[in-house]
C-alpha cells in the first residue's frame, strides 16, 4: 500500500469517530496524476448529495501529457461506498456537529486509488492544547526511558 497524500492536520483539528475506506471515481489523466503524487486533500471535505458521497475541494493537478483530456483540478468527485455505509454516514451527519474529512489517499495492492474518510467532530482550542500537552508529555517519557 503506497500512501500518496495524507491530511495530518485532520487528527489535530478533529476528533475522529469512524473511518471508512472508499474508492474514487476518476478520469484517466487524474489517476495518472495521482500516481505521480500530485494530489492535495488539505482543504477537502465530504458531502452527501442525492444519496451519493461527494468529495469537494480535493486538488488533483493536471497531468502534464494530458492536453485536452485534463479536467478541472477542483471538480467534485464521487466516492464509492456500499449503500449501508452511506446510510450510516447520513445518520451521523443528521445528528449535527460532525463532518466528513478525508484522512489519506493511497494505492492498494491492485493499483486502485482509495481514500480513507472519517466522521469527525471539531475540537475546541482547549482540546487542541490538551492533545499537544499530552503528546509532549509522552515524548518526554520516551526520552527518559531511552536515557536509562
Amino acid at each position: 500500500m503506497k500512501v500518496l497524500a495524507s491530511n495530518r492536520k485532520a487528527r489535530h483539528e478533529y476528533f475522529i469517530d469512524e473511518v471508512y475506506e472508499a474508492g474514487i471515481v476518476l478520469t484517466g489523466t487524474e489517476i495518472k496524476s495521482i500516481r505521480q503524487g500530485r494530489v492535495s486533500i488539505k482543504e477537502a471535505y465530504g458531502k452527501i448529495i442525492n444519496g451519493e458521497v461527494i468529495i469537494l475541494g480535493m486538488n488533483v493537478s493536471p497531468y502534464e501529457q494530458g492536453n485536452r483530456f485534463n479536467v478541472d483540478p477542483l471538480r467534485p468527485r464521487k466516492l464509492l461506498l456500499h449503500k449501508r455505509e452511506i446510510n450510516k454516514l447520513i445518520g451521523h451527519l443528521k445528528v449535527g456537529g460532525v463532518t466528513l474529512v478525508p484522512l489519506r489517499i493511497y494505492l492498494n495492492d491492485r493499483g486502485k486509488a482509495k481514500m480513507e474518510i472519517a466522521v469527525a467532530r471539531g475540537k475546541k482550542l482547549y482540546d487542541k492544547r490538551e492533545s499537544i500537552a499530552k503528546r509532549d508529555a509522552d515524548r518526554k517519557m520516551q526520552r527518559a526511558m531511552t536515557k536509562r
